[in-house]
C-alpha cells in the first residue's frame, strides 16, 4: 500500500514539474515574440497634398566690388565670413595717399588761377586795361570825327579795332571760366573717386565669402567679397505631373533635413511660370513659419502642399503603406493586407478600403516582417 502512495506522489511532483516547464517555456515564448511598433488606425480629415522638394536660398547676393585700383587697408577691414553687417557700415577702404597728393596739387592750381583771374576782375587785367584805353582812343575820335576832324574811313578802321579788343577781353573770361570749371571738375572726379575708396554695406546682410586680405594690391573692379542678405526665400520644387494644382495661398506642411522631428506650417506665395532648364521641376516660393536662425542658406528638406481635403474613415501613419499594401496585427499575429490608397500627406495616408478605425498596422522596419509571424505589438506614441 505504501508503494502505491510513493508512485502515485512522485507521478503528481512530476506532473506539476512538467506543468511549470510548460508555463516557464511557454512564458518565454511569448517574451521572446519579435516587437512590432504599431499605430492605430483612425477617422479624421485626410489631405491631399502634393509632394516636393525645398531649398532655402538668400534672396540675393552682391559682390562688393571696388571701383578703383589701389592697395586694401588694414583698417576698417569688415570683411571677415559671416559677419553680420547694416546697410551703410564701413567693410572695406582703399589707401588714398597718392590720391589726396593729387587733390592738394589740384586745389592749389586752382586757387593760384583764382586769385589772378580775381585780381584782374578788381584791377583790370592787361586785355581789360588795353580795352579801356582804347574806348577812350575811340571816344575822343567819335567827337573829332563829328567836327570833321578825321575821316569816315578812319573812323571805321578804329571802330573795327575796338571790337577786337572788345571779344579778346570776351574770349580771356570765357577762357579764365573754362580754367577755373576744369579744375573744378577735377577736383570733383577725384573726390568722387576718393569715395569710392570706402566700400560700404549697401544692405543689410552678412559676408558669405571674403576674396581679399588686408595689404593686397588690386585693380579697378575687383571683387572684395560676396554679401548675402538677410531675408530668406524657400524653394519648392515640384514635378510636372503635380504642379498643375498649385495655387497662390494654399497652406503646406515642411520638414527640414536634420530637423525631422519638426514640422513647420508655410503657405505657398509665389509660383514661377517655367520650369527649372535642368531638372524639369517648377519652383514654387513659400513663406515658412520657422525661426530665423533655423533658415540658413542651403538647408534642404522636403515639403506638402495641400490641394485638396475631406474627412476619411481610415488614416494610417504614411510610412507604414509599402505599394497597396499594410501589415496588421491580429491577435498576435502579422496579416499582410491589400488596401485602397486615397489622399497622401507628408506624414499620413487615407486607406479608403481593406481596413478600419480601431486596427493596429506595423509602422517600423516592415522588411523584418512576413504575414503570419507572431508578434508583440509596441504602439507607438
Amino acid at each position: 500500500m505504501s508503494t502505491k502512495t510513493g508512485s502515485s506522489g512522485l507521478g503528481l511532483k512530476i506532473g506539476l514539474a512538467l506543468v511549470v516547464v510548460a508555463v516557464i517555456a511557454l512564458f518565454l515564448a511569448f517574451q521572446s515574440r519579435t516587437v512590432a511598433r504599431v499605430a492605430v488606425v483612425t477617422k479624421g480629415k485626410a489631405t491631399n497634398a502634393v509632394p516636393g522638394s525645398v531649398i532655402v536660398r538668400e534672396e540675393y547676393n552682391q559682390p562688393l566690388v571696388c571701383e578703383v585700383a589701389g592697395r586694401v587697408m588694414s583698417e576698417d577691414f569688415n570683411l571677415d565670413p559671416g559677419k553680420k553687417v547694416k546697410k551703410g557700415d564701413i567693410l572695406a577702404r582703399i589707401d588714398p595717399t597718392d590720391l589726396l597728393l593729387d587733390i592738394e596739387s589740384i586745389e592749389i592750381a586752382y586757387r593760384a588761377a583764382k586769385e589772378r583771374i580775381d585780381y584782374g576782375d578788381k584791377n583790370g587785367s592787361p586785355k581789360e586795361l588795353a580795352r579801356q584805353t582804347a574806348k577812350e582812343n575811340l571816344d575822343q575820335s567819335e567827337r573829332m570825327f563829328k567836327l570833321g576832324g578825321v575821316a569816315e574811313s578812319d573812323m571805321i578802321r578804329q571802330r573795327r579795332a575796338y571790337q577786337g579788343v572788345v571779344q579778346e577781353v570776351e574770349s580771356e573770361k570765357i577762357e579764365n571760366k573754362k580754367l577755373l570749371d576744369g579744375f573744378e571738375n577735377q577736383l570733383k572726379l577725384k573726390r568722387r573717386q576718393l569715395e569710392k575708396m570706402t566700400l560700404t554695406a549697401q544692405f543689410d546682410g552678412i559676408v558669405s565669402e571674403g576674396l581679399v586680405h588686408p595689404g593686397a594690391l588690386i585693380n579697378a573692379n575687383t571683387a572684395l567679397a560676396i554679401l548675402i542678405t538677410i531675408n530668406r526665400v524657400v524653394e519648392a520644387k515640384i514635378s510636372q505631373e503635380n504642379f498643375a494644382d498649385i495655387k497662390l495661398g494654399q497652406s503646406a506642411t515642411v520638414r527640414f533635413l536634420g530637423h525631422d522631428n519638426d514640422k513647420y506650417e508655410a503657405t505657398t506665395v509665389k509660383i514661377l511660370p517655367t520650369a527649372d532648364a535642368d531638372t524639369q521641376r517648377y519652383i514654387v516660393h513659400l513663406d515658412v513659419k520657422a525661426p530665423a536662425e533655423l533658415l540658413v542658406p542651403g538647408l534642404t528638406g522636403e515639403v506638402a502642399i495641400t490641394v485638396g481635403e475631406h474627412e476619411a474613415e481610415a488614416r494610417v501613419p504614411r510610412r507604414a503603406v509599402f505599394g497597396n499594401n499594410v501589415f496588421v496585427v491580429v491577435d498576435g499575429r502579422v496579416q499582410r493586407r491589400t488596401v485602397g490608397v486615397g489622399y497622401i500627406s507628408l506624414n499620413l495616408t487615407e486607406i479608403t478600403e481593406g481596413l478600419k478605425a480601431g486596427e493596429q498596422v506595423i509602422v517600423d522596419e516592415l522588411d523584418r516582417f512576413n504575414d503570419g509571424d507572431r508578434v508583440k505589438a509596441e504602439l507607438i506614441k
